[in-house]
């Protein structure tokens, strides 16, 4: 498929186009400033196009270049205004811009970007753990659990961090369960409202197959902290500190 106009994507993952772009393309005689005027009364801003002032690059007459105010709009929006031209060059247009939401809504792509979503979710959560990291070294005494959930990078397993305790991955989960820590959604544990903002976890999309993603939940430094405090609370020391405690016995 040829790219009739470039389509970029906004802040929300969704594909918009340059009002301006568009206005070119239809190759219509009226003014862009008087066409817009007429044709956006109905439009509803940040839903159906969004403001981008100053974006629009232009060399006027004495060769500099000018920046004009622009608009991005929705492919759906992109769409009705291509009709509403009511030209050959207009049903081009639209016809395009189904062919692109067509491609951008396959299987291939919905999967393609929700992996770029969760790896994205993964490199933050990495950078704020190793900022944590610091934290937590500075600040807590060198626990042996401490100490290993502080050279752990990345997202931990319940069964990492429940194997440090002795224990299954099952137990633990059901244990914080049994805190009002987390609950069971289909398949996955989720945080219950009160953690869930906290930074303890990530939900992590594996795939399956093409059209479907597994999710699981995977815990952060914060939250191996989390959980090492709840259970020392409860009577639960991993198994190092087990043994520590016990050859002063």
């Amino acid at each position: 498929m040829n790219e009739l106009i470039k389509i970029s994507s906004n802040e929300n993952n969704e594909q918009v186009v340059s009002a301006r772009d568009l206005h070119k393309g239809l190759g219509l005689k009226k003014q862009f400033s008087d066409w817009w005027k007429q044709n956006s009364k109905l439009l509803i801003e940040h839903e159906d196009f969004m403001g981008t002032p100053q974006s629009y690059p232009i060399k006027n007459g004495n060769g500099r270049i000018q920046l004009l105010d622009d608009y991005a709009l929705t492919i759906d929006t992109a769409k009705h205004l291509a009709m509403q031209s009511q030209t050959e060059k207009g049903r081009e247009y639209r016809k395009y811009f189904i062919q692109v939401e067509k491609a951008w809504n396959s299987p291939d792509m919905v999967m393609k970007r929700a992996l770029e979503i969760a790896n994205k979710r993964v490199i933050a959560l990495q950078i704020e753990n190793n900022h944590l990291n610091i934290e937590l070294a500075e600040a807590n005494k060198k626990l042996p659990f401490l100490e290993w959930a502080l050279q752990t990078k990345g997202l931990v397993t319940p069964t990492i961090i429940a194997k440090k305790y002795g224990k299954t991955a099952i137990w633990l989960n059901n244990w914080l369960h049994k805190q009002g820590v987390q609950f069971k959604q289909g398949k996955c544990w989720v945080l219950y409202k009160k953690y869930d903002d906290k930074g303890y976890s990530d939900t992590i999309f594996s795939p399956t197959d093409i059209d479907h993603l597994h999710p699981s939940m995977k815990w952060t430094v914060k939250g191996m902290k989390f959980i090492y405090e709840l259970l020392k609370e409860n009577g639960h020391l991993p198994i190092s500190e087990q043994d520590d405690l016990a050859s002063y016995a």
